[in-house]
């Protein structure tokens, strides 16, 4: 049983102002999920000392796209 499954059964089982509850409770956690400040990925991998400049993604868009066909017609 999948875990979509598992709760949507004890969802079932509730009351239905105990659904409402839930609902709510859902609804709470997605408003703060958009509130909350998304981390750098630069403070992600800052104890690895990696550094990656400007020269660094212009070299990696050359090489990803330096084969893709110009002429699409």
């Amino acid at each position: 049983m999948t875990l979509e499954q598992q709760v949507l059964q004890k969802f079932r089982e509730l009351t239905p102002q105990e659904q409402e509850e839930v609902l709510s409770f859902i609804s709470q956690l997605r408003r703060e999920a958009r509130l909350r400040p998304r981390r750098s990925l630069a403070g992600l991998w800052a104890d690895l000392d990696v550094k990656i400049g400007e020269k660094d993604i212009a070299e990696a868009r050359r090489d990803m796209w330096g084969s893709f066909p110009r002429d699409v017609s």
